[in-house]
């Protein structure tokens, strides 16, 4: 390590003791269950949204062997609402593999722990940096932004040569001492979050403002450079919420892959018409049409019209699926929007 990073390092390891973040339920511990699962909640998600299904999960699954027992089912439902079900779906396949092949405990280096379903490169290195103080980095979204603006570092992130390249830069930066990893991690990504913003960073109150060269270049806000723009698309889709005299309600299981892949859900249509079709003839002119909506997913808009309709359970003829009743279908993995329309 050259004596300009292990500054970064230093001035990184003291910020944060002295001014980082050090309340979060998921800090000062080194148990990797706790670190791991607050790692993939945290995963394009915000800390403020995860604090509540961080104490609810550990509340019903309070250690890896607890969650590989549980039925998928309930896993989902617990993740309702919190989005991205692959995480939890991987979350579920990753206690089990840690129990089944593990032993119950996870492997204590990042090379061991890549290999888990649903942890990645960042992941890994974040858990062991944590839990077993190894000498490594990490490099989430927010990470990668204070790296590429401290290095003034332009090459487009859209490349993956490029991204292992600031891969090897922030690995040279980690610190000397194994002791100082968990303080350095944490203020990387405490910069990140607090500082070194997206947008207007307070460069006045970041430690490392006097070691960044993209601030010294006048226009730290360049950084990092990535070329590829999400393409957004839009789906309309309309939502049979069929309803039975006892407030049952049919829901089916949504195909893997595909939008809330897994998850119960309200029968989904690509058009009023073949909605329509779907009903029994009884039940046909009597279904009315809620108000549409827009459900935001990360690379599409969800345009939402829910019909609801009464019917007797033995007049609904499908395939797939069943009633729920409002006893039950609260405890189910459901998607956001439906579970609001459903009142839960």
């Amino acid at each position: 390590m050259t004596p300009v990073s292990g500054a970064i390092a230093g001035h990184v390891v003291r910020w944060q003791r002295s001014h980082g973040r050090h309340a979060l339920p998921w800090q000062n511990t080194r148990d990797p269950y706790r670190v791991w699962l607050s790692e993939i909640m945290l995963q394009q998600t915000q800390v403020s949204v995860v604090l509540g299904y961080y104490e609810r999960f550990l509340a019903r699954f309070p250690d890896v062997r607890a969650l590989a027992a549980a039925p998928l089912d309930d896993v989902l439902a617990l993740w309702s609402g919190l989005g991205y079900y692959s995480r939890a779906r991987n979350l579920h396949r990753c206690a089990q593999e840690v129990v089944v092949r593990h032993a119950g405990a996870f492997p204590p280096d990042s090379e061991g722990l890549r290999q888990l379903p649903g942890i990645g490169r960042s992941t890994a290195a974040a858990i062991a940096a944590f839990c077993f103080g190894e000498r490594t980095a990490i490099l989430d979204g927010n990470v990668k932004r204070v790296l590429a603006r401290v290095l003034a570092f332009d090459a487009d992130l859209a490349s993956s040569a490029s991204e292992n390249a600031l891969w090897a830069q922030a690995n040279r930066l980690v610190p000397e001492s194994s002791d100082d990893m968990p303080a350095y991690t944490q203020g990387m990504m405490d910069l990140g979050a607090t500082i070194c913003t997206a947008r207007n960073p307070s460069c006045l109150l970041c430690p490392l403002q006097g070691a960044c060269a993209g601030r010294a270049q006048g226009d730290p806000g360049r950084y990092p450079v990535k070329t590829r723009k999400l393409r957004r698309s839009a789906q309309s889709l309309w939502l049979l919420h069929a309803q039975a005299s006892d407030g049952a309600v049919w829901l089916e299981r949504r195909p893997t892959p595909g939008v809330w892949a897994g998850l119960y859900c309200l029968p989904l249509f690509d058009s009023r018409e073949a909605l329509a079709q779907a009903l029994p003839a009884a039940a046909r002119d009597a279904a009315q049409d809620a108000p549409a909506f827009v459900h935001v997913l990360t690379h599409k808009d969800l345009h939402l019209h829910p019909v609801q309709a009464r019917m007797q359970r033995r007049t609904l003829r499908r395939e797939e699926g069943g009633w729920f009743t409002p006893g039950q279908w609260p405890a189910l993995g459901l998607p956001a929007p439906v579970r609001r329309l459903l009142g839960g």
